[in-house]
């Protein structure tokens, strides 16, 4: 088995797209992903096998991508004691229903979160995970940040440009 670093849950296949801007972005930032697809609900003896065989993977950090009550997050936290990361969807009541089943995660059995239909925060929180153990990631956030950094540097010379005419 090839050895990954983020574990990908998506909690059905419609939520793929979500789940491609994830990976897209690991791997843009060198981490390692695997992306699938599991139900806590309809296939929670999946989740249970996808958790272990991770562990035998060598991940490092999960990404659990659902809506509604979210209850796929919660699931991948009980059976592993490695960090976990809900991104709540916007599927029924503008997604707050996923974000506060992931955040009101029991004591003892935390899940973080990043914002609702937020694909990118979930990757780069995934990465500074990761990150900490693997100094080249490390490296390459640092040089994404600097782009955004730059990014914001440009846009406001645009916007002072034209408030100057």
């Amino acid at each position: 088995m090839e050895e990954v670093d983020v574990l990908v849950v998506l909690g059905s296949i419609s939520d793929r797209e979500h789940g491609e801007t994830i990976c897209k972005m690991l791997k843009e930032l060198g981490v390692k992903c695997w992306l699938t697809v599991a139900s806590a609900h309809r296939s929670p003896d999946r989740v249970k096998k996808l958790v272990e065989e991770a562990e035998e993977r060598g991940v490092k950090v999960f990404i659990a991508v659902a809506g509604l009550s979210a209850m796929l997050p919660g699931l991948i936290a009980a059976y592993t004691v490695k960090p976990v990361i809900s991104l709540p969807l916007s599927r029924s009541l503008t997604g707050l229903d996923a974000l506060l089943s992931s955040v009101q995660s029991p004591p003892g059995v935390p899940v973080a979160c990043v914002g609702i239909d937020n694909p990118v925060n979930a990757a780069i929180l995934a990465t500074e995970i990761v990150g900490l153990s693997r100094s080249d990631v490390r490296e390459r956030l640092v040089e994404y940040r600097a782009n955004l950094k730059r990014k914001v540097e440009e846009d406001a010379r645009v916007v002072e440009d034209l408030s100057n005419r």
